[in-house]
């Protein structure tokens, strides 16, 4: 069976950090958190640096300068669009677990916010996948009733693995 978070590591600071341990047990608690098993799904994440989520932020969002995090879902989860989640991959059967989504996620950024708010390197880390997986179930930020939603949520997954509220 697939991992859950299939880690590629662009930029080699994100091996020091664990990167690959970090996304593993945020996504399996994101996932939990909102009811979904998480044998059934799979997320990819690229550890990169600013130069490369530049290049991305611009190519997506045209948005031309480094970002924290950025998500791909594989499914238009939105409230406007009707069906909810794809269904898991079912425990002791031949399918593969349900690709998410994809996100990447920029070291210096990171490292940046991290120093200036006097958190944690590694909780920040943690909170940024957390938002991403929401993001690929669908959950945004774009009115402050739904930003509301999102960071409750964002607030209990982390708590849930021992990190204190980032807001």
């Amino acid at each position: 069976m697939t991992d859950l978070a299939e880690t590629l590591i662009e930029d080699p600071r994100w091996d020091g950090a664990g990167l690959d341990t970090l996304a593993k047990r945020a996504a399996q608690a994101t996932l939990a958190a909102v009811g979904l098993d998480p044998k059934g799904f799979t997320i990819s994440l690229m550890g990169c640096d600013d130069a490369r989520i530049s290049g991305l932020n611009a190519q997506f969002r045209g948005k031309p300068a480094p970002t924290n995090v950025l998500s791909w879902p594989t499914w238009d989860l939105s409230a406007e669009v009707a069906g909810g989640l794809p269904e898991p991959a079912q425990p002791g059967t031949a399918l593969d677990p349900e690709p998410l989504g994809d996100i990447a996620i920029a070291w210096e950024t990171c490292a940046a916010e991290a120093l200036a708010q006097g958190k944690p390197f590694n909780d920040h880390v943690t909170h940024l996948i957390v938002h991403g997986v929401l993001h690929l179930l669908g959950y945004d930020h774009i009115d402050d009733k739904d930003a509301s939603l999102m960071e409750g949520l964002e607030v209990r997954i982390l708590a849930s693995l021992g990190v204190s509220d980032p807001y």
